[in-house]
């Protein structure tokens, strides 16, 4: 195991196997599993179980970071499965929404990719969470760090599921605006993470990062994809507007996760490590891009 986690290749490989494993678990499910007779509750099971998948890898190598891509590679797995689920889905709709979350996913995966240095490395925040659990730190890995993110991912893919399974016409206009932005969402977050790792190869001691959209917001990436999500609450209140005030809950979990846990834990650990981001916090805005003060 040792060889694993000093190898990026070795590492690499065990988790594309993890998640092929966890695939696998969640369509045996869907094809022999009992059926509740409600195409989204199999679903969530399945998503459940795969989750489970990813939770034992997690344990057995003693690094949650497993759970990592799990954020977008699931979701295009969900559009597929309620698509090919439902008899006289509208096909342009399907494909419009197909587009915008493939290239989301992508993006996203690749970004991972490209930043990941193997197993030998663990997110720093999942042991902060653990070691704060105490005796609790096992129920804190299974539902904060892997269910709990699944179940919000879920509920932001909701509306997309909307959208697929209604048949007939949908509000063709906002289904456009939502295509326009989710794919400028994609693009936000791939110029902030694009400048945030020229930034990591350039960087001085000292530096904190406030330049290009990082001087427009302390935290773009999170908003492109708080973005992303409210692009797919738009597609499913596109397809019924009836039903639109209960559409944004997923993106409205996304919101709170971000505003209430992510960013937060982020902007404490920079604090703790550059004492000069605290000029950037007084300067630049902290969520929402705006010319900074």
């Amino acid at each position: 195991m040792e060889s694993i986690r000093t190898s990026r290749a070795r590492s690499l490989a065990v988790v594309t196997g993890a998640y092929l494993l966890a695939v696998a678990v969640a369509a045996t499910w869907l094809v022999a599993g009992p059926d509740t007779g409600q195409l989204w509750l199999d679903t969530l099971i399945a998503d459940v179980l795969a989750t489970l998948v990813i939770f034992a890898f997690s344990r057995a190598f003693g690094n949650s970071s497993f759970y990592d891509p799990y954020w977008s590679v699931i979701p295009p797995l969900l559009l597929l499965s309620w698509w090919l689920e439902t008899p006289g889905a509208d096909t342009v709709r399907c494909a419009l929404i197909a587009l915008v979350v493939v290239v989301w996913a992508v993006r996203l995966t690749v970004n991972w990719v490209l930043s990941f240095p193997g197993l030998r490395h663990e997110d720093w925040r999942y042991p902060q969470l653990r070691e704060q659990a105490g005796r609790g730190e096992f129920l804190a890995d299974l539902f904060p760090i892997h269910l709990i993110p699944t179940v919000i991912v879920f509920a932001g893919m909701l509306p997309v599921y909307v959208a697929v399974t209604r048949t007939g016409d949908d509000l063709a206009w906002l289904t456009g605006v939502a295509v326009v932005v989710g794919l400028a969402a994609v693009w936000l977050e791939l110029a902030a993470d694009t400048q945030l790792r020229r930034f990591a190869r350039e960087r001085q001691p000292g530096d904190v990062m406030d330049r290009g959209l990082w001087g427009w917001s302390r935290h773009p990436n999170y908003f492109g994809e708080f973005g992303f999500w409210v692009a797919m609450a738009l597609f499913g209140i596109a397809a019924a507007p009836g039903e639109f005030w209960w559409l944004w809950i997923g993106a409205g979990a996304m919101l709170a996760m971000f505003l209430g846990a992510s960013i937060p834990m982020m902007e404490q650990r920079s604090l703790e490590r550059r004492p000069e981001y605290g000029a950037v916090i007084e300067r630049v805005p902290r969520f929402v891009p705006w010319p900074p003060s």
